[in-house]
């Protein structure tokens, strides 16, 4: 019985320490994201002018508006757009279904406050935030942008995009007074999608919905 409390005790000691050690792991590398992140982050009149704002998709409401995450990251890329610091803004979300169009509800809402139709590109398989900053650059032929999210998200995109070979700045837009429960999940959330995002471009990077380019300035 003490050789087979001994191996317990020793298999327990492994675990633990291999499970301290991953959570290390993790904390270093999303506190790395978050102090590159920040390096690239601006207020909205400080960011380097760029050709355009990568405005990435979020959550519609059940009529198909965007919702109020959604709209926060439309209301500062227009404000973008008008202060001159962007010439177009790349609606970039999903559309995996007809009944589901988040580049569509960004593009109505835009024109709404006034953004000329045709300064105003749809990427509509934007599905996740790696599958946006690849095709910015491998569709839409940009070198340069500006990433247009909330402060939880922002690190993140910016580290794809410029890991992407984006020359990429940020802004983030957290203009409403979201829910703190909902919105602290979603900082804790964003620690795995970190993690999941340093694998896809260094481990195993995915290629994305592609097709035909479409350069945005020919």
């Amino acid at each position: 019985m003490t050789i087979i409390r001994n191996a317990l005790r020793i298999l327990l000691h492994g675990v633990l320490y291999l499970i301290f050690t991953g959570f290390l792991l993790i904390g270093l590398l999303r506190t790395g994201m978050l102090i590159y992140g920040r390096t690239k982050t601006h207020l909205p009149a400080n960011v380097p002018q760029a050709p355009v704002a990568l405005v990435l998709g979020a959550g519609l409401n059940q009529d198909g508006t965007p919702g109020v995450v959604l709209r926060d990251r439309v209301d500062t890329a227009a404000e973008l757009y008008f202060s001159g610091k962007v010439d177009k803004l790349l609606m970039s979300g999903d559309n995996t279904t007809p009944y589901y169009n988040e580049p569509g509800a960004m593009f109505l809402y835009a024109l709404s406050l006034g953004v000329p139709e045709e300064n105003v590109v749809l990427d509509y398989a934007g599905r996740r935030t790696y599958d946006s900053c690849y095709r910015a650059r491998a569709i839409f032929g940009l070198e340069k942008l500006v990433v247009v999210t909330q402060a939880y998200h922002l690190p993140r995109a910016l580290f794809l995009c410029n890991a992407l070979e984006i020359e990429a700045y940020g802004v983030t837009a957290d203009r409403a007074n979201y829910n703190r429960y909902r919105y602290t999940f979603w900082w804790f959330r964003e620690i795995l999608a970190s993690i999941n995002a340093y694998w896809d471009i260094f481990i195993t990077p995915p290629v994305p919905v592609l097709g035909n380019p479409e350069p945005i300035f020919p």
